[in-house]
């Protein structure tokens, strides 16, 4: 990691370059948010851009805050239900979360604008409508847990490998000090090589946490009910905390200077710990016409968000040999500010009404992962990240489509699909590679006079293949199936 090597030139003591935590693939991480929304648009799909009248148009498409006749309130708690099923050298592993949060809270208040007397009140520009809300984006919380008896390398061929590029890289050091690595060359031409016996039994747990969220303003102005013009802008949060640990144990030959050893049992935990902060800001313009009064077609620009972010890292490498244990190696903790700017994202979506009887809506969203970019600054030089994210990273095209029915005067049935393009090239060298994200989701409304209640199940999936190291020949690879099974409950009131 290009930061964490870096900072290893200013610390006291060295921090490691891990070419397999590439910082590159958190920042496009923090890029695949999507717009937050309440329960009904989660129902549909997320596919609000032409629906209008939604709260959820303060954090979509600001435009829709045109069809808005009152003024309007509602909050949205979340479930989320993470789960992973992991596969590793074809043995089998699970691991879940459950996590709770508040997924949004808007407010819009309408106001009618004067018009003369006489005048006709269907034409001109009858309202502009300003809203305020937050909305949560991106969601982190997951546990993921895989093991399995390696028989082809060892994570100290990754060690070995770094200390032949870079000898004084920390965790190499580390390795060769706790004798998972020797030296088999000379001083003037080492050539280091693990000491470890394959097979192996490796095991890795990795926990996330945090998410990312937006606090939004926006207005919406409607001319002749016709036209809906709309701007937002949005302040965002960013939290999110990572820790990781790989465990092998197994079979080494313990060495000294090169000579032949007696194989001995041994553990070793290589840890790694990140703590994300950040702060930004982003503008939302948006459009809808109406052809004629059943077709609904939206258009909405978002434009890149700018982020200033704080990073802290630390990680550590203890080892135990034959039951006992080594001094165990710690990095302390390394902190760095930067600037991140994610890519921008366009959307147009279309949406016909079937009298009273309720509606089809569908959306495309375009976004362009490779123009993800960290900026330069004193202390980190972003050319390999840069170079990484052009490199592993491509444009996506998000699909959104869903309907609602309008069964009685009171109670709605919704239904939707959606489908997040993966950003990874099939070429990629990034460690971690995820599939397109698909969600399955379905909801009813009630309508009470003023009071309303909107509830949304949402059943997401994915699959990810991930490498715990890189080596020249035969990297490992765990394939995770994703599965997130979580519920929304709106409760909104007119007035």
């Amino acid at each position: 990691m290009k930061i964490k090597y870096l900072l290893s030139i200013i610390a006291i003591v060295a921090v490691t370059k891990t070419s397999f935590a590439q910082y590159s693939q958190d920042v496009v991480r923090f890029s695949t948010f999507q717009n937050g929304s309440t329960s009904r648009i989660k129902a549909i799909g997320n596919a609000g851009t032409a629906i209008g009248g939604d709260l959820s148009s303060i954090s979509g498409n600001p435009a829709g805050l045109g069809f808005f006749t009152h003024s309007e309130f509602s909050i949205t708690p979340e479930f989320n239900g993470s789960k992973v099923n992991s596969t590793y050298f074809g043995q089998a592993g699970n691991a879940s979360k459950n996590s709770g949060n508040l997924s949004n809270a808007s407010i819009v208040f309408y106001q009618r604008l004067n018009t003369a007397k006489g005048r006709d009140k269907t034409k001109g520009w009858l309202s502009i409508n300003y809203g305020a809300g937050y909305s949560r984006t991106n969601n982190f919380y997951e546990n993921i847990a895989y093991s399995g008896k390696n028989a082809s390398n060892s994570i100290s061929d990754y060690y070995a490998g770094t200390a032949n590029n870079r000898p004084d890289d920390a965790l190499a050091q580390w390795a060769y000090k706790d004798k998972l690595i020797d030296n088999f060359g000379t001083t003037q031409k080492p050539d280091f090589a693990s000491t470890v016996s394959v097979p192996v039994n490796q095991t890795g747990i990795i926990s996330r946490i945090g998410g990312q969220s937006e606090f939004d303003f926006a207005f919406g102005a409607n001319y002749s009910n016709k036209l809906y013009l709309g701007l937002g802008v949005a302040i965002t949060d960013l939290r999110y905390d990572y820790s990781r640990q790989f465990i092998e144990d197994g079979t080494a030959s313990i060495t000294n200077g090169g000579t032949t050893g007696t194989p001995t049992p041994f553990n070793s935990n290589y840890a790694q710990n990140q703590s994300t902060r950040g702060s930004g800001a982003n503008v939302k313009l948006g459009v809808i016409y109406k052809p004629v009064e059943a077709v609904r077609l939206g258009f909405t620009f978002t434009s890149p968000t700018f982020y200033s972010i704080n990073d802290i890292y630390a990680e550590g490498l203890a080892t135990s040999i034959n039951g006992n244990r080594n001094q165990p190696n710690s990095s302390g903790d390394y902190a760095l500010n930067y600037n991140m700017r994610t890519p921008l994202k366009l959307a147009g979506g279309a949406a016909v009404f079937i009298g009273k009887y309720g509606f089809i809506s569908g959306d495309v969203e375009y976004i362009d992962y490779s123009t993800t970019h960290i900026s330069n600054n004193d202390s980190y030089d972003n050319t390999d990240d840069i170079n990484a994210i052009k490199a592993n990273y491509k444009s996506a095209v998000n699909v959104h489509v869903g309907a609602e029915a309008r069964v009685t005067n009171m109670f709605y049935l919704r239904g939707g699909y959606s489908q997040q393009g993966s950003p990874f090239k099939n070429n990629t060298g990034a460690t971690d590679i995820s599939s397109d994200i698909k969600t399955v989701s379905g909801g009813i409304g009630l309508r009470f006079g003023q009071y309303y209640v909107d509830a949304t199940y949402a059943h997401i999936t994915g699959s990810e293949a991930f490498s715990p190291y890189l080596i020249n020949n035969g990297n490992p690879t765990a394939n995770f199936k994703k599965t997130n099974n979580n519920g929304f409950l709106t409760l909104g009131y007119r007035f």
